[in-house]
């Protein structure tokens, strides 16, 4: 079995068109080692070359990049190969599980025909045959615990551990000896996420598969990784075991990672989320609730009909005051979206169903539904796709305004807007068009077009859940802050709950289209009384439950 080395190994992008950088060094000089059989963690924020530096290894990186220093699999320079060499490399030595399931799985192809595109290319006595390959096909997917017929779905058909489950189906069907596994669990729920994570770690043990896992997540890389890298701006800056790296880091920056993901219980970090102020920057003005009930729901059901009868919402009742965040969480499927779209009148819900806006029944057409979605506006969770790639800054944010015909100085408030969502100076960020935005900023923009209209409350499904950490904690302290300082109300749809324990007055959770259990969000965490509540918390990763 072979061993993978980076040694010395830089690589650049050469850069071109009118906003071009030059050359963008991506990676410097980092030199590391996963031993046959091992484990090997590398963590970072975006854009510090982890993602760069592992695709190297296989050869994926694109024609502008150049490659310094060697890359080895055993004892081959992966540069030295010729084209067939690296194709009987990729998948049978060595093969990789690549972020985004939904994007990297074929749309118009059967999970199980592009697992056996894997075994057609890669032929051995084992599955020569067609029907050697189907049985091939129905082992893997009994390995990552899918049923044989789910070889016949399409990637749509599927929920997305399930489509995560594929991705490593494939990594393994031709039995290489080394898998990356880059954000292999990003966007999950925690419960899928740590079925995914406990399953790539029976298979590491089981099979004696070397692993190479990239993460922006310290606490998922703990738990399946031996030892853990952690890089910045294209550097090392630290290794070790995870234990030492995730308990008593040596580096400031390894420490900032680890303090970015909370601790539920951990008083240091309630109503604290780690920003580039430091912890909880303390904001003017009241962080306290009113007594006032803003957004009331009572006996809400949602039923979709189609071949059947799904009651995707069962009898929810829900109540934001004026100045909270509430935390709506569970698990995808849980019903959790569907029940933001009946509050923001965008999904019909049951007769009987009863949802009211500042005591007021929910408009349900013409010019007071339009009224009332000025006063709460819905942040949704891609920014990448709730953007228009061919809009600027401006015209984003600006966009809100035009529709609702807002009198007044239009540039004026966009640009509040912008500082309100922390993006300062606003006007460098005028014509700014997506692309050249990061993940953090996107976010920002996303929000500045909802406070843009002054909104008494917003509804947040997922916010955070692609970012990495420190960004994270920079979308977590803006919301608090806004909560100070200009008294919104949030409902908050999150997997996360250590996001509830960082910025929620109040956390709801919800199961099976049900609101199972709901109160304080100290109350609800710290002594859940229902069993899902319980499982929720047991699955969740953190830091300090370093299991290696």
């Amino acid at each position: 079995m072979p061993d993978l080395k980076f040694e010395d190994v830089s690589i650049t992008y050469q850069t071109s068109g009118p906003n071009s950088r030059g050359e963008v060094t991506a990676v410097k000089s980092v030199t590391l080692e996963l031993p046959a059989g091992g484990t090997l963690g590398i963590a970072g924020e975006s854009g510090s070359g982890k993602s760069t530096l592992a695709m190297s290894a296989l050869r994926l990186l694109p024609k502008n990049a150049r490659l310094g220093g060697r890359v080895l699999v055993g004892d081959t320079d992966v540069a030295t190969l010729s084209f067939g060499e690296l194709r009987a490399l990729r998948w049978a030595q060595a093969s990789i599980v690549f972020q985004g399931a939904m994007h990297s799985l074929n749309p118009v192809h059967t999970v199980g025909e592009q697992i056996t595109e894997a075994l057609e290319i890669h032929i051995t006595d084992r599955w020569k045959t067609p029907h050697a390959r189907e049985s091939r096909v129905r082992e893997l997917l009994d390995i990552v615990d899918l049923a044989p017929e789910k070889a016949q779905s399409y990637p749509h058909e599927l929920s997305g551990g399930q489509k995560q489950r594929v991705m490593i189906a494939m990594a393994l069907a031709c039995e290489p000896e080394i898998i990356i596994a880059d954000e292999p669990t990003t966007a999950l729920d925690v419960i899928v996420q740590k079925q995914i994570l406990d399953m790539i770690s029976r298979l590491v043990t089981e099979r004696g598969i070397s692993l190479l896992m990239i993460s922006h997540d310290l606490s998922v890389l703990s738990t399946a990784c031996e030892r853990i890298a952690i890089m910045r701006n294209g550097s090392l800056v630290e290794i070790g075991e995870s234990r030492m790296i995730c308990t008593e880091p040596n580096e400031p920056y390894t420490r900032k990672l680890t303090e970015a993901f909370p601790t539920i219980g951990d008083p240091a970090s309630r109503m604290r989320p780690v920003t580039r102020h430091g912890a909880g920057a303390d904001e003017p003005g009241t962080s306290e609730p009113s007594d006032e009930v803003l957004l009331s729901a009572k006996g809400v059901n949602v039923t979709y009909h189609g071949s059947g009868h799904l009651r995707a919402v069962r009898d929810v009742n829900l109540e934001v005051r004026r100045g909270e965040i509430v935390a709506l969480v569970g698990q995808s499927g849980s019903g959790k979206t569907t029940l933001a779209r009946a509050l923001m009148g965008l999904q019909h819900t049951d007769p009987g169903s009863a949802i009211s806006f500042g005591g007021n029944p929910l408009p349900t057409k013409g010019r007071e539904l339009k009224k009332f979605r000025r006063r709460v506006q819905l942040v949704l969770q891609d920014p990448s796709a709730a953007l228009n790639p061919k809009l600027t800054v401006y015209e984003s944010v600006a966009e809100g305004l035009r529709v609702q015909g807002i009198p007044g100085d239009e540039r004026e408030r966009v640009a509040q807007a912008l500082i309100d969502a922390e993006l300062y100076p606003p006007e460098n960020y005028f014509g700014a068009i997506p692309q050249e935005l990061s993940g953090g900023q996107r976010q920002r923009v996303v929000i500045a077009g909802a406070l843009a209209l002054h909104p008494e409350m917003i509804i947040a499904d997922e916010p955070v859940a692609s970012l990495d950490a420190s960004v994270r904690g920079e979308i977590l302290g803006l919301l608090l802050s806004l909560k100070k300082r200009l008294g919104l109300s949030a409902l908050v749809i999150t997997h996360d709950l250590g996001l509830a324990w960082n910025i929620a007055d109040r956390v709801a959770v919800m199961y099976h289209g049900e609101i199972v259990e709901q109160g304080p969000t100290e109350s609800v965490l710290l002594n859940p009384q229902h069993s899902y509540t319980r499982q929720l918390l047991a699955a969740a990763p953190s830091v300090r439950k370093v299991s290696v």
